[in-house]
């Protein structure tokens, strides 16, 4: 029996394998600073938590708030350290707009609890500006990441039965995980996902005087899910 032409079929297909495996998973000399941009969805849970200020007087309770899910836009800027390939710094800013849910609103205190009519037409716009410690698995065109770092949020309220003025600026943490494939040596794909936390201070910005001054804290929290395209350099 020949089994010459069985052997070279069986060396040629080892050859391919071993060239298939340097080309998808072999350490490379990538570029270490980054732009991306990237889109998804965010899926917010309720405002929670909340409190109502009057006149500049606090005590009471508000309902939770159903928030829709919403799309994300986004961009970062990042770097990891020539000295320490697993190690990278990340800033990013993106735009979501979790609105309310159309409902109503109860209130609670001592003197016991109202509810208010249905609203609708609350509209929240959020931008979130986080700042990450980045942990990766370096040298692989494969790369998983991980991160964690404060976040900065400006939100506003705008609709009909939304209280006039209303914005927040907060500082709360974010977490992302995620991972990243160099399709070239400059071009990276990557997807993540990513949680977001804050203690949110809504408050009244109207310019008339004679506006009664209202406001509310809740806690904001959201899971976006997100795709990207990377350029290193």
């Amino acid at each position: 029996m020949n089994t010459a032409p069985l052997t070279r079929r069986l060396v040629i297909a080892s050859f391919l394998t071993l060239l298939t495996s340097i080309v998808l998973f072999a350490p490379q000399a990538y570029a270490e600073s980054y732009v991306a941009g990237q889109f998804g969805v965010t899926f917010p849970q309720s405002l929670s938590n909340g409190t109502v200020t009057q006149d500049g007087l606090g005590g009471l309770d508000l309902s939770d708030q159903s928030l829709k899910s919403s799309a994300m836009v986004g961009a970062k800027l990042g770097h990891y350290f020539t000295k320490a390939r697993w190690l990278g710094i990340e800033t990013g800013v993106f735009y979501t707009t979790p609105h309310i849910e159309q409902g109503s609103l109860t209130f609670s205190g001592p003197g016991g609890s109202a509810t208010s009519p249905s609203l609708s037409g609350i509209h929240q716009r959020i931008i979130t500006w986080d700042t990450d410690v980045i942990f990766r698995y370096p040298g692989y065109r494969l790369q998983p990441y991980i991160g964690i770092g404060p976040s900065f949020y400006f939100a506003e309220l705008k609709g009909p039965d939304a209280p006039p003025g209303q914005s927040a600026t907060s500082i709360g943490f974010n977490a992302e995980g995620g991972v990243q494939y160099y399709l070239t040596r400059q071009w990276t794909l990557f997807g993540e996902g990513k949680y977001n936390y804050a203690r949110m201070n809504y408050s009244s910005n109207h310019s008339d005087s004679n506006a009664d001054p209202f406001g509310f804290r809740a806690t904001y929290s959201a899971f976006t899910i997100s795709v990207g395209l990377g350029y290193h350099f």
